[in-house]
């Protein structure tokens, strides 16, 4: 069979049809000559070619495969998906995020590279394995921009600040004015379709658009998503895109209205039924999905499939309408409530076909139409206007950005920072230049040139980032917040943190016996954290100043809490948190929380779950005070689920090894020694001949011993014993010497300061290192008894 395929696109595209056409499938050329209204004639070339069958009947048949399209185009989706990999290996110690990998893969495989290999270009890029590639790779885009439809949260808009709005605005309406403004004094200069107001005004208004998927996906690699940079970034980002997607709309009306009034008129109704059928059909519909869809259970695969499908119905729809194709996915995801279950599924189902197949085929259609040769030979003369327009709207955007942060008296490295990020581009921004050369504003010179500033923008910028700006840098303060230098009548403040609702009692028991008291009440910041799944701006809400949304709500928790505290008025007060974050970056929210509210403890629940082993580990290495992290066996549980204590004696251990850890631990121990309940017993480990000792080590934990003896010398519920070790295997024979499996709690410091000689030969033990090696074998199941462990960090200083 033939197929015959109009050439004036693609003659358009590469700068001379032959260069396209297979020379072996061509079959004849012919040329169409056309007469238009005013009779003159305009020629169109015309190419014949055989079409073979897709796939390969096998080599075995004598048939050779990769004559076939099919055979071609997963060839070419392993050819790109190698190249883009082997580039990411390259470019990760240059801080470069992975759009830089995909989109340099794509330009390598287009007629920039290997795409000017006259073998490669017949044999690898046929034209109807190109036409196959580039309609995935549209699809790559409408489900790209379909999920972050689903993942962005619009109500984020209400709860946007005087400073986000401030710098969306600002950093919007300058540069894109400043751009036309230039872009006017330049139309003689300019092609026809690319002088035209409307064509003008669409890529001012981009230049000063920041993309919130483009900047989300870029602070999610960089983990940079919760810190301060980041939520004033994607706030401002998220108004930008508002103003921006309205621009597109309204550009691309004025478009239409120089063909005729009643076209766009037209256009802005079919917009509305559109937006009003997603507002007041699918959303309802949605929302009633996810409010039926039980916490712990997936959302139906039926409910998945017509989700899915409907996406892509939407884009049919809004382009027969003549509405951007990438707007009915977008428009679809935002009406699809974001969070866990709907949103969350949807994510969850979508990753891989997205990233590992679909995306790849998309940044392969954007090499295809990048041609760093048709640059060339296209001119300065010609490409002058628009690399102009866009230098100086990435330059007014940077500048303004700063200057208006400045005037909010952001920090000055912070303030950079967030003019580079604010600055990003991605792939919303290509999606919107193939756009472009589908709608004829830009040709493949100026498409090529657009997506070369684009890579080096993005190119420049991240590693600026992560050279100008620290997210812990904050939580590096030089004063003390410890519970051994905590003043004895002064309000203890402590951060609870809380993952899973099953460890609420053992941590309400651990706070009972921490003694909370008249001269030292407890001021507790309890903070639920939760996995940022389906959505893709994090949360931080104060109960007290904000609502949490319905898919956050933790109501029985709290209301234990509440329960606990009423009990324990006015010796211990609540004040409640959600934070909705990576598991990457929630031990920042644990620790900016702990800095706001000048904490001196931060007590975790220890988990064997991969969260929290990360999350623990993180806030051991960043936090601003102390860190508790408490391994709850039971027995600190009594039939009171509201904490009471019930048992006449509680044993408790203090395992001193030496160092801060351990001097902060016997400090915490003493606050419990206070209720009549505990009895104490300390064990000092001491190495023979007192070899291996830091000299002001060993004074400072002379001192804390000598004042702990003569502070309990009479009481008849302490002991306190000293045990002489050589080694790390006797250390461990003493601590199972004194176990006899009655303790209710062991309490241990975590690692610093401790003599290495009391730990020698142990290394090879550890399994958790965020419990160091003596609270890691205490808590194991391997150690006699089910006393619970309490390991204890003290602040380390920093900055």
């Amino acid at each position: 069979m033939t197929r015959v395929y109009p050439a004036h696109r693609l003659e358009e595209a590469y700068n001379g049809w032959h260069k396209l056409f297979n020379p072996s499938n061509i079959m004849e050329k012919q040329t169409l000559n056309l007469t238009t209204k005013d009779n003159s004639t305009i020629s169109f070339p015309i190419a014949c070619h055989l079409v073979s069958h897709s796939a390969s009947v096998g080599i075995f048949y004598s048939d050779n495969p990769f004559s076939h399209s099919f055979s071609i185009i997963m060839l070419n989706l392993a050819i790109i998906s190698v190249i883009t990999r082997f580039i990411r290996f390259l470019l990760r110690p240059l801080r470069q995020p992975f759009f830089i990998s995909q989109l340099l893969g794509g330009i390598i495989v287009g007629p920039s590279l290997l795409g000017s290999n006259l073998w490669y270009r017949s044999h690898m890029t046929t034209e109807t394995t190109r036409f196959i590639i580039n309609n995935i790779g549209v699809l790559g885009f409408l489900l790209f921009l379909f999920i972050y439809g689903v993942k962005i949260d619009p109500g984020l808009l209400k709860r946007t600040g005087k400073v986000h709005v401030s710098t969306a605005l600002m950093s919007m309406i300058i540069p894109s004015s400043t751009v036309f403004a230039v872009a006017l004094t330049m139309r003689k200069d300019m092609d026809e379709n690319f002088a035209k107001i409307s064509s003008l005004g669409s890529i001012a208004a981009y230049l000063g658009t920041s993309s919130f998927p483009t900047l989300y996906h870029i602070l999610e690699e960089f983990n940079l998503l919760n810190s301060d940079a980041g939520r004033i970034s994607l706030a401002s980002s998220m108004i930008g895109d508002a103003f921006g997607l309205f621009s597109l709309l309204a550009f691309e009306a004025a478009e239409l209205g120089e063909l005729g009034i009643m076209r766009a008129v037209w256009y802005l109704i079919s917009l509305v039924l559109v937006i009003s059928f997603l507002a007041f059909c699918v959303r309802p519909a949605m929302i009633w999905i996810n409010k039926h869809t039980s916490e712990g259970h997936p959302l139906k695969e039926t409910y998945v499939v017509i989700i899915l499908l409907a996406a892509f119905f939407m884009a049919l729809v809004t382009d027969v309408l003549g509405i951007a194709i990438a707007c009915g996915p977008l428009f679809l995801g935002l009406a699809i409530p974001d969070g866990p279950h709907v949103g969350a599924t949807l994510e969850k189902k979508t990753a891989a076909i997205l990233g590992d197949f679909l995306l790849p085929f998309s940044f392969f259609m954007v090499g295809t139409y990048t041609d760093f040769y048709a640059m060339s030979a296209s001119g300065w003369s010609h490409l002058s206007p628009l690399f102009i327009m866009v230098v100086i709207g990435y330059f007014v955007k940077f500048f303004t950005t700063w200057i208006t942060l400045h005037l909010f008296r952001m920090p000055f490295r912070d303030a950079l920072t967030v003019s580079l990020i604010m600055g990003l581009r991605g792939q919303v921004e290509l999606v919107l230049f193939v756009h472009w050369i589908d709608k004829s504003i830009v040709m493949v010179p100026g498409f090529s040139l657009l997506v070369l500033l684009t890579g080096t923008v993005t190119a420049i910028s991240c590693p600026l980032i992560s050279i100008l700006y620290d997210p812990t840098k904050p939580y590096m303060v030089n004063q003390r917040r410890t519970i051994q230098h905590h003043p004895p009548d002064k309000e203890l403040r402590i951060v609870l943190c809380i993952f899973e609702q099953d460890a609420i009692h053992g941590l309400t028991h651990l706070l009972d016996i921490s003694n909370p008291n008249q001269n030292c009440p407890f001021s507790i910041s309890a903070v639920r954290l939760s996995e940022l799944v389906g959505r893709v701006n994090p949360l931080f809400i104060d109960h007290e100043k904000q609502q949490v949304p319905p898919n956050y709500q933790w109501c029985s928790t709290i209301h234990v809490l509440e329960r606990h505290q009423q009990l324990k008025e006015p010796y211990m007060k609540f004040h409640f948190f959600t934070a909705v974050t990576p598991k990457k970056t929630m031990f920042r929210d644990i620790c900016e929380l702990a800095l706001e509210q000048e904490a001196s403890l931060i007590i975790l629940p220890f988990n064997t779950g991969d969260v929290h082993n990360h999350v623990n580990s993180q806030v051991l290495n960043n936090a601003p005070c102390t860190v508790a992290i408490f391994v709850d066996k039971g027995l600190l549980k009594t039939n009171n689920t509201l904490g009471s204590f019930r048992r006449s004696r509680y044993r408790f251990a203090v395992l001193f090894l030496g160092g801060g850890d351990s001097r902060e631990a016997l400090v915490y121990a003493d606050k419990m020694l206070a209720r009549d309940q505990v009895s104490l017993t300390v064990i000092r480990f001491l190495t023979h001949n007192f070899i291996g000792y830091n000299e002001i080590e060993k004074k400072l934990d002379d001192g804390i011993v000598t004042w702990f003896w003569v502070k309990n010398e009479i009481n008849q519920r302490v002991v306190y014993r000293e045990v002489v070790v050589r080694n790390g295997e006797e250390t461990i024979a003493a601590i199972q010497a004194m176990n006899d499996g009655a303790f209710d709690l062991l309490i241990v410091g975590r690692k610093q300061g401790i003599n290495p000689i009391l730990l020698t030969g142990l290394s090879d033990w550890i399994e958790t290192e965020e419990l160091g090696l003596i609270g890691d074998y205490v808590s194991s199941s391997d150690f006699f008894g089910s006393a619970s462990v309490l390991v204890i960090q003290q602040q380390t200083l920093r900055g």
